[in-house]
């Protein structure tokens, strides 16, 4: 559904999570957001203090709760616009009765997903990357993800692009300076070198930026680890223990995983998705097959892989992807309690020995695993990458900056200046500063009602 562009309409909603709770919090935004809190309560509070107030239905004296009103006229408001915040009881029943009694005053309507963060931007008083970090805000699950979020929604990656979007309309003076002067050779040479150092800068700046190794979105999607070996060499039982709960059907029966199943986990704060996958052997049956397919998939798109094996017996042919993926693989061998002292060393190589069923040496695995998602995850004071949107943009800025770079003949200077003002409106799309329209409906359709 298409989100309402601002229309002057009062809009309100349940801006805490729905269902019984102790507290609900009811917020309306608009020019008759006063009005709304007139209606119910009999009048208007102290501009942003709380206040204790009953709550009655329009045109009735019949109470529907009480609590706790706050007022806050505009422009000092999230949305720039007048702003009520109703905190009632937080059962269905109130919350319903609430919601109803707004909607039979005439001008107010439920607001759409992220309406209120939608008004924000339109009031200028947040951006795209602020309003996406809140919406990541929302939605972190570890404390990795919410230090990221809060710095992006804080106005981090803000500041770092609008700050380089700023020097290439700089640079795109200069140019068009050369392009004027074109007849007094000194001004023109002297604008067109001065414009280079600044591309130049912003150029390495802006290759460093984008090698991050996809860090930012690893740890906002999740870092994933992908459990393979052969079957019955404990894959679906080891999920099941990281995960402590039966996510996993575990069988003697070879092939009982067919279809990949994934848990995810906070591991020392890090987001980690680990995926346990059908067990790899030669197979006549089709539906195993086209599980050993999407586990060598899984294999391939992986952050790290977990390869098991089965100590008590010979090592078996492994495929392919472990040696291209050495350097992202953790070798385990299960059953370790099989052996006197569960302890000594089990194969020929650098392998790690555990014991699934009884938990042995585990702990050290997950260690490891923690470890490998914090050298490739774990956040940084600089701001970093986040959206897939973001590297599209920052990528198409690049490519304005190297066409720019390339056509360095002096009748070229009207062409070098497109190729920095379409890279500047590269930068200017990924806070929303140029041609956004197309996007803005996906962005803040992310986000929960009541934001």
């Amino acid at each position: 559904m298409s989100i309402h562009a601002t229309s002057g309409q009062t809009i309100y909603a349940l801006s805490s999570a729905p269902g019984r709770a102790g507290v609900a919090v009811i917020r309306v935004s608009g020019a008759l957001a006063g009005h709304v809190v007139e209606v119910l309560t009999g009048g208007l509070p102290r501009p942003r203090y709380a206040a204790l107030r009953q709550f009655f239905r329009p045109g009735a004296d019949e109470a529907i709760d009480e609590g706790l009103v706050l007022w806050m006229p505009a422009p000092g408001t999230f949305t720039g616009e007048d702003v009520a915040e109703l905190q009632v009881h937080g059962g269905r029943a109130v919350v319903q009765a609430m919601l109803a009694a707004i909607g039979t005053i005439d001008g107010c309507r439920l607001a759409d997903p992220g309406e209120f963060a939608r008004r924000a931007f339109a009031a200028g008083k947040i951006d795209l990357t602020e309003a996406e970090g809140i919406a990541d805000l929302i939605d972190a699950e570890t404390e990795a993800q919410r230090v990221q979020a809060l710095r992006q929604a804080a106005g981090g990656l803000s500041e770092l692009y609008e700050g380089w979007r700023a020097d290439l309309i700089g640079a795109l003076a200069l140019v068009e300076a050369a392009i004027d002067f074109s007849d007094e050779a000194d001004v023109s040479s002297s604008s067109m070198v001065r414009a280079g150092v600044v591309v130049e800068t912003l150029h390495a700046a802006l290759a460093q930026h984008l090698d991050d190794g996809h860090r930012g979105e690893i740890l906002r999607e999740g870092f994933r680890v992908v459990l393979a070996g052969a079957p019955n060499v404990g894959k679906s039982s080891l999920l099941n223990r990281l995960a402590r709960r039966d996510a996993a059907i575990v069988s003697e029966e070879a092939g009982t995983t067919r279809d990949v199943i994934e848990v995810r986990l906070d591991l020392d704060g890090l987001p980690i998705i680990v995926t346990d996958t059908a067990g790899l052997r030669d197979t006549a049956h089709a539906v195993e097959r086209e599980g050993i397919r999407r586990t060598l998939l899984r294999a391939e798109e992986a952050d790290l892989i977990v390869w098991i094996e089965d100590a008590s017996l010979p090592a078996g042919e492994r495929p392919p992807i472990l040696a291209q993926r050495a350097a992202d693989t953790i070798i385990v061998w299960n059953k370790a309690d099989l052996f006197e002292g569960a302890g000594g060393t089990v194969g020929t190589e650098e392998a790690l020995p555990i014991s699934v069923k009884t938990g042995w040496n585990v702990d050290q695995l997950i260690k490891r695993i923690a470890d490998a998602a914090r050298v490739r995850i774990a956040p940084r004071e600089e701001p970093v990458v986040t959206q897939a949107r973001h590297r599209q943009h920052l990528e198409a800025c690049l490519r304005h900056l190297e066409m720019f770079n390339r056509d360095e003949a002096d009748d070229l200077a009207e062409l070098r200046a497109e190729e920095l003002r379409l890279a500047a409106n590269a930068l200017g799309r990924i806070t929303g500063r140029v041609d956004v329209e197309d996007v803005l409906d996906a962005v803040f359709a992310r986000f929960c009602i009541g934001k």
